[in-house]
């Protein structure tokens, strides 16, 4: 069951979509009070008590113990203490003595103290008094989450070529740079099926346009990659360079699309391309404009795109140079974000007629820009488009994915991969993953082989690395046959991995689950968070230690075993319990539960020469619900699911 409760006057996130009912306050006047202009919420905690959710924040799956503040903020030097990322997600869900689940939905900073003292108490701060909180109650966690998603809207449904291996790098500058990538992948005979280009195609950094010396056919070039079955995915950023004479500048200044600053002309503030302006993303009429502006490369042939810098990250700005913030010098851990001052600065207009401050409903910003991107995609396309942002709030799970943002080549990013995918699930991202191999620093062999072997069962299958780092494709490292075997095994895992994730979207379900959602009376699998359950069937054991030959793992039930090397699969049936697993680099170990099959299709080097019909099942089940389509329609429906099955072992 789930309750709304309303404060104030909140602004209207579009977060939840359906009608919830309305209680009054005094069912929760002993967890809530106002300090100030401070709306704050506690409860107490028993000592077994487990808090889930919380989506892109540091830390492990368990949030307890921890503080975290939801104000999307652009720092790729990830910490595991760090209190913020480029995401807020609002919900969270108590699973102890009591079972209950919590959503504030406001796009102002909050702040969540999950018992960060060990006194037994969780505390929720919220900057503002206008806001609507959804408590959700249970039988368990999962039945929570569940009830939860099914209030917030499908997930974002991507064709079945984002699902493929995707490479990237800042620093690819010209046509020819991302030429030779296609090439050596081909040569390698490793898959893949899209290459992103970041800020060098544009003209200047400037958002929709074309270098036309480093890229002289756009369309040309992009059909001939569709040819050999490769997409280009283009990067897209929040601000719009003043630069008279440009048509969307222009046109942004005539019909007063951007955002305004305190003397009520449009906002400037430093970002790639120089100084810009910030769409007001909060209105309707400015999110149709630039959903349409998409059509510069919808009329190239691109059918992905990923959005960048809409925290939005900011340099400097009209009242503040580089380094003189007053609120970074004053060091207040309270306030993670550098900028807090600038975003103070300027003011949106909302369409109930309200200005606020960006620093007021700072979070929904990236949100509306990818619902903006989306919408205008569903204009311009009769088909599934790729799309994924960096800054996010619940409610853009609807128009897009996420990737994790700027992490770095470490085991510990490599491991908080691991714990952000189900607390991604939990607030509606199922298309979601991180830069494989990291975005900061140099990734060794070692690490981009462990890091792949995760990425497999992610939905988001991209490598991605910043210029000047070292070069990260997989065909640089010794031995790329040990990366081909790996990337081949996603191809050959699609047709349970897309099945899987379309199901779950479908039924608005989590597609990637702690180990405790399905095994919930195991008090071990509880305590477990690096292993994973991928969909109904598959669980997940990944190393995740430098220099490791393989690992522990626990098994709650008896499962098959099913190693993945050059050969193909091995499969072999074992008993509950733990079992040290040896896993070479080259190899990819995971499992079936008891009952359940996996189907898996054949190699291909892109997913335009898969079938998703031909397959061979594996594990120890009679029959499976596969979805199959063509991995283009939009009208997506249950009624796609097959049952495939075998005979009895």
């Amino acid at each position: 069951m789930i309750t709304q409760f309303i404060y104030g006057h909140p602004v209207e996130t579009f977060a939840v979509t359906e009608k919830i009912p309305v209680a009054d306050h005094e069912a929760l006047r002993r967890f809530s009070r106002k300090k100030g202009t401070v709306q704050v919420f506690s409860c107490p905690l028993d000592e077994d008590a487990v808090i889930y959710g919380l989506g892109e924040t540091m830390r492990g799956i368990n949030k307890r113990g921890g503080r975290y503040i939801s104000f999307n903020y652009d720092d790729p030097h990830h910490r595991d203490d760090m209190p913020s990322m480029y995401g807020s997600h609002n919900f969270f869900v108590v699973d102890g003595a009591e079972t209950f689940g919590a959503f504030f939905d406001t796009p102002a900073k909050v702040t969540f103290d999950m018992d960060a003292r060990g006194e037994g108490v969780l505390s929720v701060l919220c900057e503002t008094q206008d806001l609507r909180l959804y408590v959700v109650e249970g039988e368990s966690a999962y039945d929570v989450v569940k009830q939860f998603l099914g209030s917030i809207g499908r997930s974002f449904l991507p064709p079945l070529w984002a699902f493929g291996y995707g490479q990237s790098r800042w620093g690819y500058k010209t046509a020819r740079d991302i030429s030779r990538v296609a090439a050596r992948h081909e040569e390698k005979s490793i898959p893949l099926d899209y290459i992103c280009m970041d800020i060098d195609y544009m003209d200047r950094f400037i958002d929709f346009t074309v270098n036309r010396r480093r890229f002289p056919d756009m369309a040309g070039f992009a059909a001939g990659l569709k040819e050999k079955g490769l997409h280009l995915v283009p990067i897209v950023d929040a601000g719009i360079k003043i630069e008279p004479g440009n048509p969307v500048y222009d046109e942004g200044v005539r019909e007063g699309y951007f955002c305004k600053n305190h003397e009520g002309t449009d906002f400037k503030a430093e970002v790639w391309p120089g100084m810009t302006h910030f769409p007001d993303f909060l209105q309707e009429r400015v999110r149709r404009w630039f959903g349409d502006q998409y059509k510069v490369y919808t009329d190239c042939g691109l059918e992905g795109f990923w959005n960048d810098m809409n925290e939005p990250a900011i340099f400097s700005t009209e009242y503040r140079a580089k380094g003189t913030n007053p609120d970074a010098e004053r060091g207040d851990p309270d306030q993670p974000e550098r900028h807090i001052a600038d975003f103070k600065d300027f003011f949106h207009r909302l369409d109930d007629g309200r200005e606020k401050s960006n620093y007021e409903v700072h979070n929904l910003y990236g949100a509306m820009m990818t619902r903006a991107s989306g919408e205008g995609l569903e204009r311009l396309l009769d088909k599934r488009y790729l799309l994924f942002s960096r800054a996010s709030c619940i409610g853009a799970h609807r128009y897009g994915g996420i990737w994790t943002g700027d992490n770095a080549s470490t085991w510990e990013m490599l491991r908080q991969n691991v714990y952000h995918m189900p607390s991604l699930n939990m607030c509606g991202f199922l298309f979601s993953g991180a830069d494989t191999g990291g975005f900061g620093g140099n990734c060794t062999r070692e690490l981009l082989l462990r890091w792949l072997a995760v990425s497999v069962f992610t939905p988001l299958m991209r490598n991605h690395t910043a210029i000047f780092t070292r070069n990260q494709e997989c065909y640089r490292f010794r031995d790329p046959q040990d990366f081909r075997t790996i990337i081949s095994l996603r191809y050959r895992l699609l047709p349970y991995l897309y099945s899987e994730f379309m199901k779950a979207a479908l039924r608005q379900d989590m597609f990637i689950k702690p180990l405790a959602f399905d095994f919930p009376g195991d008090g071990k699998a509880r305590r477990i968070e690096d292993q994973l359950m991928v969909g109904e069937s598959v669980m997940i054991a990944p190393v995740l230690e430098q220099g490791a030959r393989g690992r522990i793992v626990y098994l709650p039930e008896p499962m098959t075993e099913v190693r993945y090397n050059r050969e193909g699969f091995t499969c072999i049936d074992v008993g509950a319990g733990e079992r040290t697993v040896m896993t070479p680099l080259n190899q990819v170990v995971f499992y079936i539960r008891k009952g359940k099959l996996v189907p898996v299709g054949r190699e291909a080097s892109n997913t335009s020469e898969l079938d998703l019909l031909d397959v061979e099942l594996l594990g120890s089940g009679t029959a499976y619900e596969q979805y199959v389509d063509d991995g283009y329609t939009r009208s997506c429906s249950l009624e796609r699911c097959v049952i495939r099955r075998r005979e009895d072992r």
